[in-house]
């Protein structure tokens, strides 16, 4: 599975990312390009806060954990988790702008070990958190067709 810790999975993303516009078709779901860039940011936002969140404990989440950095594309039209829900219009220069540097960000703490826990599924390596990344961003990617 690719990483969002390799360089060439991360020029990948970037190159991806470039070629997203406002006006980029949706191949399924709901999201327009604006609120798709703006959900991608959420789970950048949960690997990069330097501030643990409260875990929420859930055993069934541990039936699903392994899908999030396996070598298996998610399928399309998945449910999307309530807090990640996007329904509100959103700019796109700005938040494609703000994925973009997250994803920068993201990548520049490639070095880093020690990672804390996502609130929901719990303890993740490092090669864990840069594969979920990867997987997440190249689903969202494929639904508007970059």
């Amino acid at each position: 599975m690719k990483s969002l810790f390799d360089t060439h999975a991360y020029e990948e993303i970037k190159g991806r990312l470039a070629q997203l516009n406002a006006n980029s078709e949706r191949q399924w779901g709901k999201m327009t390009a604006g609120q798709m860039a703006f959900h991608c940011q959420f789970p950048l936002k949960l690997a990069l806060t330097s501030k643990p969140l409260k875990r929420k404990f859930n055993p069934i989440v541990y039936l699903f954990k392994k899908s999030l950095y396996n070598d298996k594309p998610w399928k399309k039209n998945l449910p999307t988790a309530r807090m990640a829900k996007v329904s509100e219009d959103k700019d796109f220069a700005s938040e494609k702008e703000t994925l973009t540097q997250m994803v920068d960000s993201f990548y520049e703490r490639r070095s880093q070990e020690e990672w804390h826990a996502h609130p929901v599924f719990g303890k993740f390596t490092k090669q864990q958190w840069g594969q979920m990344q990867y997987k997440h961003l190249d689903h969202h990617l494929r639904q508007f067709g970059v």
